[in-house]
């Protein structure tokens, strides 16, 4: 199959949109299909055509413009190279990844030229328009529904984000979700000179792993900085990091961190913490349970899916400090109850690879295909 993925945002980027995107994109080389990737142009960088560095397929970039209050985010500028490339690539499907802005170009120029289009829900984007825009949740739904409702299928990653999307007027949804390198993130990376220099009290250390902004509330940590015996490892950077390294003292902040070294990080901490209520999924949660680290997270959102509350972690009420700091405080005083839920988390996602959720998605297109084949006959 040729397949075009539009996508909001790709490599270097670093998000949960970028990296699924990236790994469909090398999966579908790998399966013998022919894809190019539609992306906003990175920081300082020309709009191209070309290969990206370690990209696993030709890139098509467009200009765009930092996101207002998150300069780390990059929207696109209209282009007329959306249409121009799905031509140019003789496509045969539109693959639109978390569609809001170039994903909406992408839907148009699909429709224009009557190719299918399937549309991934990946993002909390009316979350997002309400955080950084300054527009309401309901302008952002029009928009999404606009482009979903015009795809052929929509796949939602977690059953909380099928209800949402639902609720909101939108059909043809299917669940497709994410998948997980357990070959990267495994427990045997756990790093006893890493974990020294972490916490060289000899400190347990709870870990969050993430973009560092308003919507991700890393600020609810405050009181698990204050537990006894307890250092708080925070890896991402973002808008909020000058605010968060005043709210959380003593958290040691190691930036952004990637590949071997951000797999390095996940097996030496011994507790993983997420604190945003807002995910579709939640990438990070799965790395963790593949590394073997049990998970305290919001029970809300894509955490619903992953986390088996008291086998491989506790979910807790959202945006509660307290519950958070509660639940976290009972795996640093039980050492051999964490050993247990890291086990059960690694063995609850170990099958759950980047392979299987590929095969998934091509069968997604196989049946968007035929059926647009049934309705032309």
């Amino acid at each position: 199959m040729r397949v075009v993925i539009v996508t909001e945002s790709f490599p270097p980027d670093v998000n949960g949109v970028a990296h699924c995107a990236q790994q469909t994109a090398l999966h579908l080389v790998r399966r013998g299909h022919t894809p190019l990737v539609v992306a906003p142009a990175p920081p300082g960088a020309l709009a191209a055509t070309g290969p990206d560095e370690g990209a696993p397929c030709p890139v098509v970039r467009v200009p765009s413009l930092p996101l207002p209050g998150y300069p780390q985010v990059r929207v696109a500028l209209p282009s007329r190279r959306v249409a121009a490339a799905l031509a140019a690539h003789r496509a045969e499907i539109v693959h639109l990844a978390g569609p809001f802005v170039l994903g909406a170009r992408g839907m148009s120029a699909a429709a224009r030229l009557g190719l299918p289009a399937v549309a991934v829900y990946q993002t909390d984007l009316a979350g997002y328009a309400r955080t950084y825009v300054g527009v309401g949740e309901s302008v952002a739904w029009r928009r999404l529904r606009a482009v979903h409702g015009a795809a052929d299928r929509t796949l939602a990653p977690s059953t909380a984000a099928v209800r949402d999307l639902e609720a909101h007027g939108i059909g043809r949804i299917r669940l497709w979700r994410r998948g997980v390198d357990t070959v990267r993130f495994r427990p045997g990376l756990r790093d006893e000179s890493l974990r020294r220099s972490l916490a060289p009290g000899g400190e347990t250390l709870v870990g969050y792993v993430g973009r560092l902004a308003p919507e991700k509330r890393v600020d609810l940590l405050a009181g698990v900085c204050a537990l006894p015996g307890v250092r708080v490892v925070v890896v991402g950077d973002g808008p909020s990091e000058p605010a968060l390294r005043a709210a959380l003292p003593g958290a040691v902040f190691l930036g952004r961190r990637t590949g071997a070294d951000l797999a390095r990080i996940f097996a030496s901490l011994d507790v993983f913490a997420h604190t945003g209520p807002y995910e579709t999924f939640c990438q990070t949660v799965q790395e963790a349970m593949a590394s073997g680290v049990p998970v305290v997270a919001p029970a809300a959102g894509g955490p619903l899916d992953l986390v088996d509350h008291r086998r491989t972690g506790f979910l807790v009420p959202p945006d509660d400090p307290a519950a958070l700091s509660e639940a976290v405080a009972a795996l640093v005083a039980a050492p051999a109850l964490r050993a247990v839920y890291g086990r059960a988390g690694r063995a609850a996602v170990e099958r759950r690879t980047w392979e299987a959720i590929g095969d998934e998605l091509i069968g997604h297109y196989r049946e968007v295909l035929r059926e647009r084949t049934a309705v032309a006959a």
